[in-house]
């Protein structure tokens, strides 16, 4: 095995790397290559509050710009180490507002060079809806990104942005300037909230939350509703639920509030101001729901830099598309199986919306990922790595929906007591679409074997009251009765009579 050539990674400019100076944290992600689909190779956090006491001082203190600096030179030996083709920095609120911000500046140009960009606060929302823009499919509504020292909001529709506007909002900088009520802080929100124009356009619509302590308060929710996912990005909440769940935070003692344990220590002294600024932003600006974004600023800063030919792709097809160049026995037999399929759907009568074709195409780029696991574990292994990847672009019914289909493909039309619990996400339109896509799976690998060049020489059609299969003389020998009933389980869920014709 070649050292320098990895076989679990893929080839490309890379590995790159984002140093992101926050006001409460800085962090490096390190990514395996510049994709459309970023894959973190490495991703560590130091929390060192830059941001603390700037509302009183207007400076950063010496020792959290100690510790800044510390980590930033661990990142710096990191990113060399792992040999980053490129080492993007980027700082935010409080580095821009303090009045040694640029001292600062020059020390951490020493250390990691001249990459540093400090952004204005319309840059840093650009940055963040970037960031929803690339992990979700065609976006509409509001983006909000609450940091420690500032609250961006920007309106974003499918990839036309709005004008960004910022707010001295963040968690640290509120706690302080309120000394520590939450009710207080939601009262400088309202107040600095009220006339702001972005929010004006999130009635109706979504509201697409970025940041750690909105991530936090979402995690809470989760536990408290026993939700069957872990994945925090497209985690949506119904607007008028996420507002009393924030009413109950912002009144209610840290320490006491049922399932604090399970969010993290740094984050949980911060809870209640986020659920104080979020609780203002629904008031005044009326979303429909909270979308939650596990993707920002970082995320929107390395797409920002792709071709526009490479931003026109689809996040979740390019994602699925590389772990089935990494995972399956014919990456080749992945991507016939989507048009394969197509035709059989087509031939079955079953309409999909552009939605729904996308994610078919997305299962079967992901059919074969589990086929290494133990025969009788496959789907449970298919559906483990579905349901708790890191992909974009998909929300959670359409994970489910993926995520199922591999289930049935190993499993077959099972009953809904031996589903996997992410069923409980999927409506039922997607479930049936789900078996269909199962069941024509099924079909396909045992025409195939799993190798390439032989599904797109059948055809499945419908001819008359039949769905008919079609083999060229050639393959004759791959008809037989297993192929007979995989095809006759297809047809009977479409409630069709099926028949093989050699030809």
């Amino acid at each position: 095995m070649n050292e320098e050539a990895p076989l679990g990674r893929l080839p490309g400019f890379g590995p790159i790397g984002v140093i992101d100076i926050g006001s409460n944290s800085v962090r490096l992600v390190l990514y395996e290559r510049s994709s459309r689909a970023p894959t973190p190779l490495y991703n560590e956090k130091v929390l060192a509050g830059l941001g603390k006491g700037l509302s009183e001082s207007g400076r950063l203190r010496d020792d959290s710009i100690e510790t800044a600096l510390a980590a930033l030179r661990r990142f710096r030996q990191l990113a060399d180490q792992s040999g980053a083709s490129k080492l993007d920095v980027i700082a935010t609120a409080a580095v821009r507002d303090a009045s040694n911000g640029q001292a600062f500046i020059n020390a951490v140009t020493g250390i990691c060079g001249d990459g540093l960009q400090v952004l204005s606060g319309k840059e840093e929302a650009k940055m963040a809806a970037l960031g929803v823009v690339s992990s979700f499919w065609r976006p509409s509504g509001v983006v909000g990104d609450m940091g420690g020292g500032s609250l961006e909001l920007i309106e974003v529709d499918i990839d036309r942005l709005g004008e960004g506007e910022t707010f001295p909002l963040g968690g640290l900088r509120l706690s302080e300037s309120s000394k520590g009520s939450a009710r207080k802080a939601g009262k400088v929100a309202a107040e600095a909230l009220a006339a702001s124009k972005g929010l004006q356009a999130a009635q109706g619509r979504a509201f697409y939350a970025v940041g750690g302590t909105w991530r936090a308060l979402a995690h809470l929710h989760m536990h408290l509703t026993d939700y069957p996912l872990r994945i925090m990005h497209h985690y949506t909440i119904p607007a008028d639920e996420a507002f009393e769940f924030c009413r109950k935070i912002v009144r209610s003692d840290p320490a006491q509030i049922e399932g604090i344990d399970t969010v993290s220590r740094s984050r949980r002294p911060l809870l209640p101001f986020g659920a104080a600024v979020l609780e203002q932003v629904i008031k005044i600006g009326r979303p429909s729901e909270i979308v939650l974004s596990a993707l920002g600023l970082r995320e929107g800063h390395l797409y920002e830099s792709l071709p526009p030919e490479i931003q026109a792709e689809d996040g979740l097809l390019d994602a699925a598309g590389e772990l089935c160049d990494l995972r399956s026995r014919s990456p080749r037999h992945g991507r016939e199986l989507g048009p394969w399929t197509g035709e059989v759907f087509q031939a079955l009568g079953v309409d999909e919306t552009q939605e729904e074709a996308r994610l078919r195409v997305a299962a079967c780029l992901l059919a074969d990922i589990a086929w290494r696991a133990h025969p009788d574990y496959r789907g449970e292994q298919a559906v483990a790595m579905i349901a708790n990847g890191a992909f974009i672009g998909v929300d959670h019914p359409g994970r489910g929906y993926l995520a199922l289909s591999i289930f049935h493909r190993y499993a077959g039309s099972s009953s809904e007591e031996q589903l996997p619990v992410i069923h409980r996400l999927v409506p039922s339109r997607l479930k049936y679409r789900a078996r269909l896509l199962g069941a024509a799976m099924r079909l396909a690998y045992t025409l195939s074997a799993s190798m390439p060049g032989v599904i797109p020489r059948t055809t499945v059609v419908r001819e008359g009251e039949r769905i008919v299969l079609h083999i060229p003389r050639e393959l004759a020998a791959l008809d037989g009765e297993v192929i007979r009933r995989r095809l006759d389980q297809l047809a009977d869920l479409a409630d069709q009579a099926s028949t093989v014709v050699v030809s």
